[in-house]
């Protein structure tokens, strides 16, 4: 079923609609969830809420893409989830490693200029990805957005986990100088 279909039973207020969307990409939320709290009861909560979310949102919202839409609803949720605590004392698996890996490249907290704008950061970074070769930003996003491991993206792309590795700490440096460049860091 494609998400236009989708998205209609959202709007018919049709519970088909929910059962559809996990059939469809519900692997991919959960996937998601998971790397983030390193916990299957956690994760299932939080895609669940995302599809309550999902519910209260559609409609009046017609997103467009379906899937972006509802990852960013269980990536927040699952975001707040770790960072409330219940998850962090289990150890939060990938996401935590991502975490500490860009650590080195986005400032510390307060060491933005007062003036930039969290909009503008945003900006700087998604021109900053526009930079990159598409299987770069693949891999980029899939470390720090979707929190996969090296060898899940090694997979996924064809690369080997080495290959992959050194090109997120590439990526990395590149991100900083860039950042450095535009004054984000100090």
């Amino acid at each position: 079923m494609d998400d236009n279909t989708i998205i209609e039973l959202f709007f018919a207020r049709s519970e088909q609609a929910i059962r559809e969307l996990d059939s469809q990409y519900g692997k991919t939320f959960h996937k998601l969830s998971y790397n983030i709290l390193n916990s299957c009861q956690d994760a299932e909560e939080c895609v669940n809420d995302a599809y309550l979310g999902t519910w209260n949102a559609i409609p009046p919202a017609r997103p467009s893409p379906l899937l972006a839409f509802v990852c960013k609803i269980v990536r927040n949720l699952s975001l707040t989830r770790y960072h409330s605590g219940r998850a962090a004392k289990r150890g939060g698996g990938s996401y935590t490693a991502a975490l500490e890996e860009l650590q080195e490249c986005l400032a510390s907290p307060g060491s933005v200029e007062g003036d930039l704008e969290e909009k503008e950061l945003v900006q700087i970074i998604e021109d900053f990805l526009e930079t990159l070769p598409a299987e770069n930003r693949v891999i980029l996003m899939r470390r720090y957005w979707f929190s996969d491991s090296c060898g899940e993206i090694a997979a996924r792309t064809g690369l080997s986990e080495k290959n992959v590795s050194v090109r997120l700490a590439r990526i990395r440096k590149q991100l900083r100088y860039y950042l450095q460049e535009r004054e984000v860091l100090l």
